[in-house]
């Protein structure tokens, strides 16, 4: 049977989106056929796999849906089924709560129905999507969360008969690793306001790295010149460099080139830098804000301590031993990450699924 990934957007910079990209290519190379869906046209298309070799979908060529009304929603949901029927049969995977409440009831009986979450409980109790998942999730055949900790804590608070655990995938392994001596922090993700990049600047700030030591960010988004003014404020603003956003094929060369990888975020999944970044023997820094990110291995700060990050960040930058030890761990941590791995799991999710 085939599988069908749908997103709100499936083409825009983001972690679900690249999440499902490289799960796309890496199940046709196996010999799926496999379709991916966009509910809305990207306003900014990124494009995450050079040769596709799964097919792609965009139901409205809205950038994103507004008010258009009934007779635009109608002609949405004729769209789904038509593509569902063409499909046939298969697994129909959903990529947030939002698609499983927008595509559930368009399904076929002839699809497995499956739901992921990208995010941790702990932001999901905190917003509307708990209260989604415990409406939509139970009847769904599978439930899919980033982490154990995560799944067994949906399990129990959201009433999940179903709870299964799929971690998010390194779509390439890297046969170099970083000499650990260039000097330079490394922060990658979009520049908006949930990623926290003012503490992770704040925190470089503060940790005591001297000159020649900078602050690279990777990524693009609203909060660049607020964050400009931050490092202007925080008095580094000639040493925290703004790089823009860098095709996924030259990312390695980002992590070859770093000593140290931070992430600041308000909350996060299971982030796929921290994963890149041990693939490439990086040590990182994070706060301990899931399940996902507890699993792959970052030194763990309390959430917003902007002073604790500083001082395992200002530890890291001034001990290259301690450099290699935790980026060896972290490598060897990020192997259960890799595709193949990931994939030999979303198959035998498959086929716990069809016994």
């Amino acid at each position: 049977m085939s599988v069908v990934f749908t997103c709100l957007d499936a083409d825009t910079l983001g972690g679900v989106q690249r999440v499902t990209h490289t799960l796309a290519q890496g199940l046709a190379e196996r010999g799926h056929e496999v379709h991916v869906v966009g509910l809305h046209r990207s306003a900014r298309p990124f494009p995450y796999v050079e040769s596709p070799r799964y097919h792609r979908h965009v139901v409205s060529r809205a950038a994103r849906r507004t008010d258009g009304g009934r007779l635009a929603r109608m002609r949405e949901d004729r769209r789904l089924r038509r593509l569902f029927d063409t499909v046939g049969a298969g697994y129909a995977v959903m990529t947030t709560p939002a698609v499983v409440t927008r595509v559930v009831g368009l399904l076929p009986g002839t699809f497995r129905r499956i739901g992921q979450y990208h995010g941790s409980y702990d932001h999901a109790r905190g917003c509307r999507h708990l209260a989604a998942i415990r409406r939509h999730y139970p009847d769904l055949h599978q439930a899919v969360f980033l982490s154990e900790d995560d799944a067994a804590r949906f399990a129990e608070h959201a009433l999940l008969p179903n709870a299964w655990t799929l971690p998010n995938p390194l779509a390439t392994w890297p046969d170099t690793t970083s000499t650990l001596d260039a000097p330079r922090v490394l922060g990658v993700g979009r520049l908006e306001g949930v990623k926290r990049f003012d503490r992770l600047i704040s925190a470089f700030a503060r940790c005591g790295a001297p000159p020649p030591w900078q602050l690279h960010l990777v990524g693009d988004g609203g909060e660049r010149e607020r964050l400009r003014a931050h490092a202007e404020r925080e008095g580094v603003a000639d040493r925290v460099v703004f790089r823009g956003a860098v095709p996924a094929a030259r990312m390695p060369e980002e992590y070859l080139g770093a000593a140290v990888v931070g992430l600041t975020s308000e909350h996060e999944g299971l982030p796929v830098v921290l994963l890149e970044a041990g693939a490439h023997g990086v040590p990182s820094v994070a706060f301990d804000v899931s399940g996902g990110v507890r699993s792959a291995g970052p030194v763990l700060v309390p959430p917003r301590d902007v002073d604790a990050f500083a001082a395992e960040l200002g530890r890291l930058v001034g001990d290259r031993q301690e450099r290699a030890r935790l980026g060896a761990e972290a490598r060897a941590r990020a192997e259960a990450f890799r595709l193949d791995h990931v994939l030999d799991r979303w198959e035998s999710m498959f086929a716990h699924i069809d016994r």
